[in-house]
């Protein structure tokens, strides 16, 4: 019913706004929110204690991290001994990817408009940290020894913020 009379308003008015779509019914949208959930989860379980010095180890006083000793040991050992830019992605993801992440799950669940400028910074900022830790993985003293599992579990961090921005960019919903 509300539709129909949002529909009817606009064709009367000649708009050409777009009906917004129940979260429910925007696959896409839920997959970006599952995943970023995940993403806001990581990154301050994870991500920001590393980031703040607190040791991957099997005896880490925090205990994601102490979970997390097997994964490094295995498929990312630079986590055992961070550099720099390692530290630096760790920090990104917990200080700054974690809470943007929140704004950009709301903006998706109510299709606001702001979420344009805000999905495409992140676009470029997410994919950008990916490229550094990317570069450090690669090129560093520690290369993963199982390339497609690191992948399996590295590459949607990369994928995700390209996908968004071209969500917010190009889907028509999101427009004023």
């Amino acid at each position: 019913m509300t539709f129909r009379v949002f529909e009817t308003l606009a064709a009367e008015t000649g708009s050409s706004v777009i009906p917004k779509k129940a979260i429910i019914r925007r696959p896409i949208d839920l997959l970006f929110l599952a995943f970023f959930s995940i993403s806001i989860l990581y990154g301050l379980l994870f991500s920001l204690p590393e980031g703040l010095g607190v040791p991957v180890s099997a005896e880490s006083p925090w205990p994601p991290l102490r979970a997390l000793h097997g994964w490094a040991v295995a498929e990312e050992p630079a986590h055992l001994n961070p550099p720099p830019n390692l530290i630096a992605a760790t920090l990104f993801d917990g200080l700054f990817q974690a809470p943007i992440l929140l704004f950009i799950v709301i903006g998706l669940i109510r299709q606001r408009p702001w979420l344009v400028p805000i999905g495409l910074i992140y676009a470029g900022a997410g994919t950008t940290n990916m490229f550094f830790y990317f570069v450090q993985t690669f090129l560093g003293d520690h290369p993963p020894p199982n390339l497609g599992y690191y992948l399996a579990f590295n590459l949607p961090w990369l994928i995700a913020p390209i996908a968004l921005g071209c969500r917010v960019l190009f889907n028509k919903d999101l427009q004023p």
